[in-house]
This record gives structure tokens, sequence and C-alpha cells, in this order.
């Protein structure tokens, strides 16, 4: 019966975010508090960060449930490397020399490395239930020719594979936490690179300005 109790709890607090009910939950429903991570909390109730910090700093359990599988997307064109300049009568092929950085991010702002309680639960759970590891970071280096005619500016734009998965934070105490022995931390989103590296790169020019010619060797 108690299981059921909290079960009910969480599915009435659906209209809040997407939520996972742990199967293994089995707290009365005056000792479970749940709250939105994308949402605004009541004055009484603990903040996101201040939940999240205590992942496994405080906790007997942290546990990350995703939910449903990762979402991926390509993400926004942005300029690498230094563009280059056809000061020539003639057209000329460059080589363009690039690196760049695709780090994780998340819906609440906060830090989510692995030395953090809940990053690194974050990405355990990730792992276990994907069968691929959770990177923070991808770095990818390339040299890409750009192709420019007399006078235009060139340069190389990169479109990096991203993924998001969703899900709720569940966290239990041995205490309680403002008023509850176990917290859910719902609708939590993480963003990072795929683990299909892969990338669109692109190539661009367009003809330079009056000053940009005049400063043309």
């Amino acid at each position: 019966m108690q299981a059921r109790t909290i079960r009910t709890l969480v599915a009435s607090a659906s209209v809040l975010g997407a939520l996972v009910t742990p199967a293994t939950a089995t707290a009365t429903a005056e000792d479970a508090g749940v709250i939105n991570a994308r949402g605004v909390h009541a004055a009484e109730d603990p903040t996101v960060r201040e939940l999240l910090e205590k992942c496994d700093n405080g906790t007997d359990s942290c546990v990350f449930h995703p939910a449903g599988e990762p979402e991926y997307f390509t993400a926004d064109a942005k300029q690498v490397g230094d563009p280059v300049y056809n000061c020539t009568p003639d057209d000329q092929r460059h080589n363009v020399t690039w690196s760049d950085t695709t780090s994780q991010s998340n819906s609440v702002g906060l830090s989510m490395t692995t030395e953090a309680g809940f990053g690194k639960v974050f990405a355990v759970s990730y792992e276990q239930t994907f069968q691929h590891t959770w990177e923070e970071s991808h770095t990818e280096s390339q040299s890409t020719f750009v192709d420019t005619s007399s006078h235009q500016v060139g340069w190389v734009e990169r479109a990096a594979q991203m993924q998001k998965v969703r899900g709720t934070y569940e966290l239990h105490f041995e205490d309680k936490f403002h008023d509850h022995y176990i917290w859910y931390v719902n609708d939590f989103e993480a963003t990072g690179p795929a683990e299909d590296s892969s990338s669109a790169v692109s190539q661009h020019t367009r003809d330079m300005t009056e000053d940009e010619v005049n400063a043309c060797p």
C-alpha cells in the first residue's frame, strides 16, 4: 500500500515536468517532496541547487532516472578557426586548421562534472541505461580547404552533433530534509556531445569590405 501511495503522489505531480516513478519507492506520501528543475519553487522548499548539491553528499541514496531515449540534434553552426583573406587578383585555396570543443550543459545551469555528486550519478545512470559513455566534452580538430576568389574572405563553420537527456533525480535522506525524507527533482535536462561525434563542416565566402581591401598588404 505504501508503494502505491508514493506512486500516486509522483503521478499527480506530472504537470510539473517529465517524471519517472521509481519502482523501489516505499515511503508514504507525506515523506516525499517534488520540485521542478525548471520551475519556481515554493518558499518553504529547497532550491534545485540545494537538492542536487546534496546528491551523494548527505543523502543515503541519489539516483537519476532517464525518461525516454536521448534526443539527438545538430547544434547551430559556428565559425571555427581564423578567417582567410585573398588579397591577390587570382583565385586561391587556403588550408584552415581549426579545433573546436563542445561541452555539456544542463537546464539548471550547474556544473555537472563527475567530481560533482549529481554529475557522477547522471553519468553512471546514462551508461547503465543506454550502454554508452556520457562525454563531458568532445574536441574535434581538422584542416579544411577554403577556396576564395580575388578580394574575398573565407571561413569555416562547424555544426556539432549533440544529444539531450531528460529525467528525474530521486534523493533519499536518513533524516528529514526540508520536512521530507525523499525528494524528486523533475524535468532535469542535460545536453552534451553525441557519442557519434561527427559534425557538419562547411566553407563560406563573401566579398571583402572596402576597409578590408584597403588593409591588404
